[in-house]
C-alpha cells in the first residue's frame, strides 16, 4: 500500500532540519504519542555538517487496536524507526516490527514551502499476512498518520520555542 503525508512547518527548511536531527525533539514527540519505553539513537555524520542516521526503538501499547491486528501484536509491540538523511534535503526511512510481517520503507524530504517548510513522507507499507492484509495495512497506515500528525504538533510548538 502506498502511503504519502505532508507535515507542514512555519519555518525554515535548516530550522526544520536542525529539529529533526535533534535528539531531544526525538525524545518529546516519544513522550507525546505516549509509547511504553523507547530508545533513540542519533549519529550526526561529516562532524555534523551533513546528514544523520535516526535510530528509535520504542514499545507500543496496542490496547486501542482490532482484535485481528492484536493476534499479531500482542498486547505491546515493538518497533523500530530508522531515518538515513544524506543531508537537509530528505533521506530513507524504514519501520520495522522485529518478528513480525510488517513493514514500511521509502523516503522523506524537506520542501521549502512559500516562508515555511514542507517534510513530505512516502511509504510502502506491507503487511504479509494472508487474507486480511490488505487490511492490516491500512491500518498500519492510519497509525503511521496519527503518529506524524503527533510529531508535526509537536514540531510546531518546538519551533515556536516550547522546549
Amino acid at each position: 500500500m502506498k502511503f504519502t503525508h505532508t507535515l507542514s512547518y512555519d519555518a525554515s527548511p535548516d530550522d526544520v532540519y536542525a529539529m529533526l536531527r535533534d535528539p531531544a525533539f526525538r525524545e518529546r514527540v516519544l513522550a507525546a504519542q505516549a509509547v511504553v519505553s523507547s530508545e533513540v539513537t542519533l549519529e550526526p555524520r561529516d562532524g555534523g555538517a551533513g546528514g544523520f542516521h535516526l535510530v528509535v526503538e520504542q514499545v507500543q501499547d496496542t490496547a486501542g487496536l482490532p482484535a485481528i491486528a492484536r493476534k499479531i501484536t500482542g498486547d505491546t509491540t515493538r518497533a523500530v524507526v530508522e531515518e538515513d538523511w544524506a543531508g537537509p534535503s530528505g533521506g530513507t526511512v524504514s519501520i520495522t516490527a522485529p518478528g513480525k510481517p510488517t513493514s514500511a520503507t521509502g523516503t522523506v524530504a524537506l520542501e521549502a514551502a512559500g516562508a515555511g517548510t514542507r517534510e513530505v513522507v512516502e511509504l510502502d507499507v506491507k503487511v504479509k499476512v494472508p487474507l486480511v492484509g490488505g487490511k492490516l495495512e491500512a491500518l498500519m497506515a492510519d497509525n503511521i498518520e496519527k503518529g506524524l500528525d503527533i510529531e508535526q504538533t509537536v514540531g510546531i510548538a518546538w519551533l515556536a520555542g516550547e522546549r
